[in-house]
């Protein structure tokens, strides 16, 4: 039976693949927390990153939102603006502390996502946004052996807890900062439990998880939050096998966040901010996959690329103007 989160949010919005239980395996309630050490080394460091050079200027406007956020009135400080002015190329939009799953629902269907080290939270919708139609994948060769080879096994909704923990996690040779703090894996736990975010999961042999990513899916919208890798190309297997399954449902679009190399391997283009807001009028409204997921194991993940007359034909990202 649903949730009552669950209804609300419902209302408001050849590698080895194996079909998942239509309901996540019953796990604990997963306990999202830090020591102190870890709370003070993310302040320290997250008051490092505002400094560097290329951050540094939007410092002071930071410090104004912040202390305009805590003097405005508890009923109206978490309210981001209707028509907001976008500070910097990475469009800082507004602070809002409302992390529930109806304002994730909301503010993700306007463009905005929450990104922040320390202080009340901070939503951005930056100037361009990477983007790609799921079906125009670029899977490389290498990529392909690896996935006809069946050396990993993919789920879905399987271990949504696990995933983002590992996300969270320092990076070899990175400092050791991240925004995906304990009060963000909380919010988008409850939003995975309303059948709002999903996850993709890669396991090895032996069981152990070494690999996935997750995100918000709204309408026929997946936005992208983080993925990880404990071995060598686990995140783009979680990579590829989501964006096989997104278009075998008729997904014409997938959020990147902020463009990266790492993602414009895989096709991902930048596009600007208006054109990317008008898709989302576009499809952040069609009915897409609600509930839990679960991989379609007749899917042949090493299949690219896909014939689109298979899908739904609708058009995509390369429809609209691209940086």
């Amino acid at each position: 039976m649903r949730t009552a989160v669950q209804a609300r949010a419902i209302a408001a919005t050849g590698i080895r693949v194996e079909a998942a239980m239509a309901e996540a395996v019953d796990r604990p309630e997963p306990r999202f927390a830090e020591t102190m050490a870890q709370r003070l080394r993310r302040y320290v460091l997250g008051a490092a990153y505002a400094l560097r050079p290329n951050r540094i200027a939007l410092l002071p406007r930071l410090i104004w939102m912040s202390l305009a956020y805590w003097l405005a009135p508890a009923g109206t400080r978490d309210k981001l603006p209707s028509h907001p002015v976008y500070y910097s190329s990475r469009g800082l939009v507004g602070i809002s502390n409302d992390l529930s799953v109806e304002a994730l629902i909301a503010n993700y269907k306007r463009g905005y996502f929450p990104v922040c080290h320390i202080g009340p939270m901070k939503w951005w919708c930056p100037e361009e946004r990477a983007v790609i139609d799921p079906a125009l994948t670029h899977v490389g060769r290498n990529l392909r052996r690896l996935l006809r080879r069946k050396k990993f096994r993919v789920t879905m909704d399987q271990d949504f807890a696990g995933v983002i923990a590992a996300c969270a996690k320092p990076r070899p040779g990175k400092a050791p900062l991240t925004w995906i703090t304990p009060r963000v894996m909380r919010a988008y736990y409850e939003a995975h439990k309303a059948g709002c975010a999903h996850s993709v999961e890669v396991w090895d042999e032996k069981g152990r998880l070494v690999g996935g990513l997750y995100g918000l899916a709204i309408g026929k919208v997946y936005f992208g939050e983080s993925q990880f890798s404990a071995v060598e190309h686990a995140s783009k297997i979680a990579t590829v096998a989501l964006h096989r399954q997104l278009a075998a449902w008729g997904y014409h679009l997938r959020d990147g966040k902020w463009m990266t190399s790492h993602l414009a391997s895989f096709g991902f283009r930048a596009m600007k901010r208006d054109d990317f807001k008008a898709l989302l009028d576009l499809y952040a409204d069609v009915p897409g996959k609600t509930g839990s997921w679960t991989f379609d194991p007749d899917l042949d993940l090493a299949d690219w690329p896909l014939d689109e007359s298979k899908s739904e034909a609708k058009p995509g990202p390369a429809s609209l103007k691209v940086a």
